[in-house]
């Protein structure tokens, strides 16, 4: 039999994580209240420029302060920490307009749309309606500089990762693993089902912000023709 959770309903804790980070942990469990909580707590951190803190990374739900243990006086960071943490979670976690990202499903853009379907009992067509469908929400970056973790995708197509993992995924692709779905924002390793690319850069360093998504924005998925992605010029440098 399983223990109580390690965080109860509504609290949190707050933990080391070596000589130079401290991790505030809310409930154990992918929710948008306990993922704009952690946010929230995030944000309030970053904006209460503690000396010596070098970076604050929210979660699906905690939150990793990382700092200079030569400069930082721990003690009242952890009183930071703790005050943040107490406050309750925005009332509204996804209030502002989604941002549009235009995906070409299937073909040798999606090359696991055929399964998924199969997996879901449904025609390739319906899986395009499930998954662009909805508004997803930003729960965290990870992984890659801009690969943003989205949720929750509709149960019926949520297909596991590839027991064995793509030596290389092309960039840009969008895949399903469970219940989150993503945008690879580069070309790199990975075990996600690939049902469609788009001509959205999820990270480019040349643009004056390099990140398209951050932790609690809203995104939703619309799909276009391949006539449509070819005029969009794609650019397939990494497929």
């Amino acid at each position: 039999m399983s223990g109580p959770p390690l965080v109860p309903p509504g609290g949190f804790r707050i933990l080391p994580a070596g000589d130079s980070a401290l991790i505030v942990e809310f409930e154990e469990r992918v929710d948008p209240v306990v993922n704009a909580r952690a946010i929230a707590c995030a944000r309030a951190i970053e904006l209460a420029r503690h000396a010596g803190v070098r970076d604050v990374v929210p979660t699906y739900r905690a939150v990793a302060v990382y700092f200079d243990p030569l400069r930082t006086d721990v003690a009242s960071l952890g009183a930071l920490l703790e005050r943040e943490a107490e406050r309750p979670a925005p009332a509204r976690p996804l209030a502002q307009a989604p941002i549009e990202i235009p995906v070409c499903y299937g073909g040798s853009l999606g090359p696991d749309l055929p399964e998924v379907a199969r997996h879901a009992g449904c025609s390739e067509d319906e899986v395009i309606r499930l998954h662009s469908s909805r508004i997803y929400r930003v729960y965290m970056l990870g992984f890659i500089p801009g690969f943003a973790y989205l949720g929750l995708v509709d149960e019926r197509i949520a297909l596991p990762r590839h027991a064995t993992p793509r030596v290389k995924v092309p960039a840009r692709s969008v895949g399903i693993a469970g219940r989150q779905t993503g945008i690879h924002p580069s070309a790199s390793p990975g075990g996600w089902q690939l049902i469609g690319r788009t001509p959205i850069a999820p990270f480019d360093p040349r643009r004056p912000r390099p990140f398209l998504l951050h932790a609690g924005d809203a995104v939703k998925f619309v799909a276009i023709a391949p006539e449509e992605y070819a005029r969009l010029n794609i650019d397939t440098a990494g497929a």
